[in-house]
């Protein structure tokens, strides 16, 4: 597992301490990929054990959607955001390259669990989010500041994209702007968000430097086609 940095239990899992088998081995979080059913079922297990409380995972469609979460091991509407201001709710985002993010605002103790990926991005899944925590403070008054976390992804250097893809993107969101190691376009959603993240006024904001592609110790579609997912998890306290 990998700590979140932020003040609430919040973490990322990685590949390792699980029970699936190969090609999903070990960690495996996700029920639509084909991964054996009791596997999954008991990774979630190992993850909730660790999280303190049975984890609501969310199921990405790539777009906008957020649901809000109001009891301990609630099933979720599909969406790419998932929001609580319940104490022992956990959350959890599911991702194999994408970029999971997880948001706390200290004014509330809201918690919040994201599936960023490229279109989601686009469209405005952040905004979106932060949208919903800022519903959350309306109804009471305001002192703290909001946090994130973002988790692995697929970096910059191995994102490749057609250059009208890369126009689209970073025509809203300049930063996700880049290349590969080849020359070739691509984008870095990772910085994207993290740049719209600070738009947004949040204070702090810790952002993983590890790549799904790169590392063996993450899942990643992109690099393997057939393989399972991680998480981010989240725990309002």
């Amino acid at each position: 597992m990998l700590d979140a940095g932020l003040e609430v239990r919040a973490f990322f899992t990685t590949r390792a301490g699980g029970v699936s088998q190969p090609p999903y081995d070990s960690l495996n979080v996700a029920d639509h990929v084909g991964d054996d059913p009791v596997d999954v079922a008991r990774n979630r297990e190992i993850v909730a054990r660790h999280a303190g409380a049975p984890v609501t995972f969310l199921t990405a469609e790539h777009g906008i959607a957020v649901a809000r979460i109001s009891r301990p091991g609630e099933l979720a509407q599909a969406a790419d955001a998932l929001v609580t201001q319940v104490p022992g709710v956990a959350l959890g985002a599911i991702a194999a390259d994408c970029v999971p993010v997880l948001l706390h605002d200290g004014a509330t103790g809201a918690v919040a669990a994201v599936h960023a990926g490229r279109e989601g991005l686009f469209l405005g899944v952040v905004d979106n989010v932060v949208a919903s925590l800022l519903d959350v403070r309306a109804r009471r008054a305001i002192d703290g500041e909001m946090s994130a976390s973002i988790g692995p992804a697929v970096c910059g250097r191995c994102y490749e994209v057609p250059d009208s893809m890369r126009a689209r993107v970073s025509a809203r969101h300049p930063s996700a702007f880049t290349s590969t190691r080849g020359g070739t376009p691509a984008l870095d959603l990772p910085r994207a968000i993290e740049a719209r993240l600070s738009q947004l006024g949040f204070g702090q904001i810790v952002r993983s430097k590890v790549c799904t592609v790169e590392s063996p110790a993450l899942f990643s579609h992109r690099r393997d086609g057939v393989t399972g997912r991680f998480a981010g998890v989240i725990v309002c306290e």
